[in-house]
């Protein structure tokens, strides 16, 4: 592998293997996540897994009808994280009772910057599998640190939701190759979506922790959604950058050379 490549490989495997969101946001607020979760109300968490499946389904409409496949051109990180701080605003202000409208105008926003890095990596998003690609880095960097991440690893990732992508891919290009437009509420895609968003559900919940918190107000509320669409800004860019290296090398070869990489740290 070029030198110049595995620098970028070694750069993706420090975003998707470490530092977890969690982390990300303690160090933005002085304190672990877990004293944020303690002050969450009861009662929190079936709204967080409501709201999070909501915003999995309409992130499910936004790949199945309105992503393009546009020429390549550098991502549009900061207009995207301007949007979601406006979202992370009203989040902030008005707590817990605005994730229901807060989370799945932030995740179209973010799924949106998604896509613009799967095409600056030269990703076609006139195919269905890289569609749904996008939606899968919702799934990514779960892991609240370096300790866990060989059960919650990038690759270990990627091999629990591999069957569940392709069979959606399938479908939606059966789809599109008969002029049908894809059914959301199909078996396949709601697999798919149920499995992106139970992993996806716990870093709202991180989010949530912290935001949720009356202290926090509009402009802590901004700060954590900056964060947050920066967090999976991140994973987008190390997800399409391994993509990219095994269309030029083989999947093969770029994981052994992802996994021959000292433990990581985290990016400048």
């Amino acid at each position: 592998m070029e030198r110049a490549d595995l620098e970028e490989l070694r750069r993706a495997r420090a975003l998707l293997e470490y530092p977890g969101l969690a982390i990300k946001i303690a160090n933005y607020v002085g304190k672990p996540v877990d004293w944020g979760l303690a002050k969450v109300p009861k009662g929190a968490q079936e709204i967080v897994v409501s709201a999070t499946k909501k915003s999995m389904e309409s992130a499910l409409e936004v790949v199945l009808h309105t992503l393009n496949g546009e020429l390549e051109r550098k991502p549009n990180n900061w207009g995207h994280r301007l949007a979601a701080m406006g979202t992370g605003a009203v989040g902030g202000a008005f707590g817990l009772a605005a994730l229901p409208i807060e989370l799945p105008i932030s995740t179209m926003v973010m799924l949106r910057s998604v896509a613009d890095h799967a095409r600056a990596q030269g990703e076609d998003l006139a195919h269905p599998e890289t569609r749904m690609n996008c939606l899968a880095v919702f799934a990514l960097g779960g892991s609240k640190g370096s300790d866990d991440a060989a059960g919650l690893g990038y690759f270990a990732v990627r091999a629990a939701l591999a069957r569940s992508v392709a069979k959606a891919a399938e479908y939606i290009a059966g789809r599109m190759a008969g002029e049908v437009a894809a059914d959301k509420t199909a078996p396949v895609l709601a697999r798919l979506v149920s499995t992106v968003a139970a992993r996806y559900a716990p870093q709202v919940a991180e989010k949530v922790a912290v935001q949720s918190i009356p202290v926090v107000g509009a402009l802590g509320g901004a700060a954590i959604n900056t964060l947050f669409i920066n967090h999976f800004q991140d994973m987008a860019w190390g997800h399409f950058t391994v993509r990219r290296l095994e269309r030029r090398y083989g999947a093969e070869a770029v994981r052994r050379f992802y996994e021959s990489i000292e433990s990581p740290s985290p990016a400048a």
